[in-house]
């Protein structure tokens, strides 16, 4: 008997992967979560039946929230991760040693803990002396805290269920109080290709532009995601991500990626014709 774990990207879509084992599931005070290990793709966490991450493909995601903001500024000190609970974001922050903090806020004990346990890949950086592990409500955490941060990541799920808040305009606004004067926020900035993903693409967009001089929208592939084209928003008030990457400073640093290139980094930001039309009517 075959065993499959399936995905509906849209009522009309879905995607499927043959299982291995059902290595994990448990409901926590905030969602479903699963890990399975699959044959393609590895192990796999999924949260209310949506992949996360998969072995095989989450370097592209991680390399990009990261890398690009980190090119822009490679001496950046003090990091806010909101989100993010499998641990990749923070496993690539952690290879720069200039970094000296790394608040890392999730909501929800239960995606670290099944990720400590199932997938190191992405969560073997946790124990970073830099890093500070903060179970509680990213919305709540930027509404009340008084630090100051030179790169915030919103490393969020969709708009749905505990995800939902990372996307609003209050949360967008209490972000950037929380950003210094030459601060970067990177979002989690959906799809521009199936209806539900590209609305919120827009809508994620258009706050940012309400609040931030510079917006830009940057794109990465990753197969395991719905139409496998996504975005990532880049806001500033001070920073191009294309004019100011400091190309020369990061190549010099010696990071292996398999994704992530500064050639790559300034290609990222030529959309094609339909998305860029999207983004500059946002």
């Amino acid at each position: 008997m075959e065993l499959w774990f399936t995905e509906n990207h849209t009522p009309n879509v879905r995607f499927g992967m043959k299982v291995k084992q059902h290595l994990f599931t448990k409901k926590s005070d905030y969602q479903q979560i699963d890990v399975f290990d699959t044959f393609e793709f590895g192990k796999v966490l999924v949260i209310d039946g949506i992949v996360m991450i998969t072995e095989k493909d989450e370097f592209v995601y991680h390399e990009m929230i990261t890398h690009v903001p980190m090119s822009v500024v490679p001496d950046i000190k003090n990091v806010l991760v909101i989100g993010g609970g499998d641990g990749g974001t923070i496993r690539e922050l952690t290879r720069y040693k200039g970094i000296e903090n790394i608040d890392f806020v999730e909501i929800d004990k239960v995606v670290i803990e099944a990720c400590r346990e199932f997938i190191p890949q992405t969560s073997c950086a946790m124990d970073d002396k830099r890093v500070e592990i903060m179970i509680c409500d990213g919305i709540e955490y930027v509404r009340n805290t008084d630090k100051i941060y030179d790169l915030i990541i919103i490393d969020s799920t969709d708009p749905i269920g505990p995800g939902e808040g990372l996307f609003s305009l209050d949360f967008y606004n209490n972000c950037k109080k929380r950003l210094s004067q030459k601060g970067i926020m990177v979002n989690q900035n959906e799809s521009p290709y199936y209806d539900m993903n590209r609305r919120e693409m827009v809508r994620a967009t258009s706050k940012l532009k309400s609040i931030f001089n510079k917006v830009s929208v940057y794109q990465f592939h990753v197969p395991t995601y719905p139409s496998g084209h996504w975005m990532f928003g880049f806001a500033s008030d001070v920073y191009d991500p294309v004019a100011d990457i400091k190309e020369e400073q990061w190549n010099a640093l010696g990071l292996y990626t398999k994704y992530y290139t500064t050639k790559l980094h300034k290609a990222s930001f030529v959309l094609p014709a339909y998305v860029d039309e999207l983004i500059r009517n946002a």
